[in-house]
Formats: C-alpha cells, structure tokens, sequence
C-alpha cells in the first residue's frame, strides 16, 4: 500500500526536508526517489527536488519507493545470555555471531550478512536476553534510538528479595541514576517473583541498577518487545529479517 500524507503546517515546505523531519528517509533518499519518479502530489509526479509541497496537499509514495527504502538490511535476533551486543572483548562472542544460516527462523532463504555493518539499536547487556535489533538502516535507527524516539520497551524480569508496594512504587517514579531522575516507568508484579517494566529510556543496565537501588536481586531480564515489534514465537539463537510492513510500523510509532 502506497505511504499517503496530507501536509497540514501553514508554511510551504520543500518535500525532501518534510520526509526527512518525518523520518521517511533521509534528504538524499527523498530526492534519489523524486528523479526515479517515485514521489507525486495530488496525483502528479513531483520532477523538481526542490519542489516544496503546501498546506492541504497529498503526497504519495509509490510501493516501489517503500519498498527501496526498506531494502537495507534489518534484523531481529531473540539474544541468549552470554552474548554481548557489539563490541566483544576477547573471549566474547557478539550478536552478529549468531546471524548463521542455520539459526536462520524467516520465511525464504537467510539473507546475506558477511560484510555489512548491523549495530545494535538499543543494547541488552551481556546477562540478558531478549530481543535485539540489528540495522544498517539509519532512518529506522533514528526511530528507534534517537534522541526525539519515545517507543517503550517491555521486559519481563525475574527478581529475588522482598516485593514490596513501597518498592514497586520507588521503581515507578522517584528512582535516580548518575544522579539524574528517570523517567517514569511502569513496573507491575505479574507472578510470584517476576516483574513487568515498560521503560522509554534505555540507561546503562538500567533495570538491573534500578533493582539493586531497592534491594531487589535480578536473576533473569528478558525483553520481550521494543515498541510495536514483540518477539513472539522467535526462538532463542533465532534470528530472521525485519519486515517492510514492521518497518512501517516502527516509523509511525516514532511519529507518535
């Protein structure tokens, strides 16, 4: 289905700077698809890309531009303990590791990985598992870990030590780290020992540290969702390509 939008800010608006600030696509992306001619407004094919577009008008991107836009690798890794996300010291294995062919759980044949870049958007330290996103895709990048992203996390965390409703509440809304305030999350006890988080931030071991200020003991975090992307049946080890329908969704997610 092709992207439709209508503009609706008062000032006219040069169309490669509105994708972009929508996070589309980058400009370059935005004027690559108006000389392929992938781009039109009210029904006309935009030819100039400095053409601005105006206040009631209709852009359309065509199938073919989505689906160029999303040809950039992206994928999705259920991540085990002991594997860290990038960057391994000696004796480490990394996410990337696992991206074998045989771990391979998409539809189709395992794409090719060997000399791509696919950093981690959005880390899980080594002890965790869970989901984990790996992309050479920058818009989708900014999405989902950019300073202006408000997309939540889910995790589902195993803890030793007494629960609380003074804990659960501190862990909600009045907890420091480094000496900043966190944002609120919301935590709910779901069985015996096990916790629920719904964060919007991701600092350094985050949970972990937040657990630790109120004498609660981790001993298993697994994240189960990254804003509208769950990890479903995906097995742990398990890897597959993100979709351009998943792609989509994370876009307008970001734009709230």
């Amino acid at each position: 289905m092709a992207w439709t939008r209508t503009y609706d800010e008062a000032e006219p608006q040069r169309v490669n700077r509105w994708l972009a600030q929508n996070g589309v696509c980058s400009r370059r992306e935005a004027e690559s698809l108006i000389t392929d001619g992938l781009v039109s407004i009210d029904g006309e094919t935009v030819a100039d890309p400095g053409r601005k577009i105006s206040q009631g008008q209709t852009l359309i991107l065509s199938d073919k531009a989505q689906t160029q836009l999303a040809s950039s690798l992206t994928v999705v890794i259920h991540k085990p303990p002991g594997i860290v996300s990038a960057h391994p010291e000696p004796g480490q294995s990394q996410a990337s590791d696992l991206l074998t062919r045989k771990a391979y759980r998409g539809e189709g044949a395992a794409p090719t990985t060997h000399g791509k870049s696919l950093p981690p958007l959005g880390r899980l330290d080594m002890e965790s598992r869970g989901l984990l996103i790996l992309s050479e895709d920058g818009v989708l990048a900014k999405s989902i870990i950019g300073p202006e992203s408000e997309l939540d996390k889910e995790y589902l965390v195993e803890v030793r030590g007494t629960i609380t409703p003074q804990k659960l509440g501190m862990l909600r809304h009045g907890l420091q780290l480094d000496r900043r305030q966190l944002r609120p999350a919301k935590v709910n006890l779901v069985e015996d020992q096990t916790l629920r988080f719904i964060l919007t931030e991701g600092r350094n071991r985050q949970i972990r540290r937040m657990c630790d200020l109120v004498n609660l003991n981790v001993v298993d975090l697994h994240r189960i969702r990254i804003g509208p992307l769950e990890i479903g049946d995906l097995p742990e080890g398990g890897w597959r390509t993100l979709t351009p329908s998943e792609r989509a969704q994370f876009l307008s997610s970001s734009r709230g």
